[in-house]
């Protein structure tokens, strides 16, 4: 090899390990701060008398009576839900999907308000299919604790109080997920612990405290401190 060959690869290389070595710094300083092992929990009666105290603490009730919730999640992408009929229209860029979360088959995509039927209507389908997945758990996870494929465990907490670890094992865009809702003394939810797929580190605690009611009486939340990023949920409204 001559020498400008030589002196190009060890520039490269410089340029690499200048990029990545304080990424995996910074990422290994995370890593050791904030990762906990998924904790053992207990699937009992008590699991799911807690999971109860948190439904009652949020008025179930009155999200079972909201029909329809509308949102707007990172101010990137907007929501209509039919949760009467479980349709729901998801909006980003110039693009409109009409989810029927029943038999995604109906699902319809559209482009500048025109309906697409090409191969690129499918992927526009999954697109809003992932996104809702996610930014709908973000507004509406701690109603689904009694969900189909979902466990529910009692974990005693460092200062031994109950905590309710639940866990997806069906549904979703990641099945196996694992959240720890840490709870007040009236059992309403103000953070939980998340051990995702998407997440490397194990164990990083979300706040769920910005709560709003809507006219339905339905409490959703409308912001979450995630370490120092924030998760702006914009736009709440649920009516029957």
């Amino acid at each position: 090899m001559s020498k400008k060959p030589k002196k190009i690869f060890k520039v490269i290389i410089g340029i690499i390990i200048f990029l990545t070595l304080p990424s995996l710094l910074f990422f290994g300083f995370l890593f050791f701060k904030y990762h906990e092992d998924l904790p053992l929990g207990t699937q009992n009666e008590k699991a799911d008398a807690l999971a109860y105290q948190m439904l009652d603490a949020l008025d179930y009730e009155a999200y079972r009576r909201t029909n329809h919730i509308e949102w707007t999640f990172k101010k990137r992408h907007h929501y209509n839900w039919d949760k009467k009929n479980n349709i729901c229209d998801v909006y980003w860029k110039d693009y409109k999907v009409t989810l029927n979360l029943n038999d995604l088959s109906k699902s319809k995509a559209f482009i500048h308000s025109f309906r697409n039927e090409s191969d690129m209507a499918q992927d526009l389908i999954n697109k809003a299919l992932k996104y809702y997945n996610n930014d709908s758990f973000w507004l509406v996870a701690p109603y689904k604790v009694f969900d189909k494929g979902v466990e529910r465990r009692l974990v005693k907490t460092e200062d031994n109080k109950d905590a309710l670890l639940v866990t997806y094992t069906s549904g979703g865009s990641t099945p196996g997920d694992s959240y720890l809702w840490l709870l007040d003394d009236t059992g309403k939810p103000y953070a939980f612990k998340i051990w995702a797929s998407i997440l490397p580190i194990g164990g990083l605690e979300a706040s769920w405290s910005d709560w709003t009611t809507t006219e339905t009486g339905a409490q959703l939340p409308t912001f979450h401190k995630l370490l120092v990023l924030g998760l702006e949920i914009d736009g709440v409204k649920g009516t029957e």
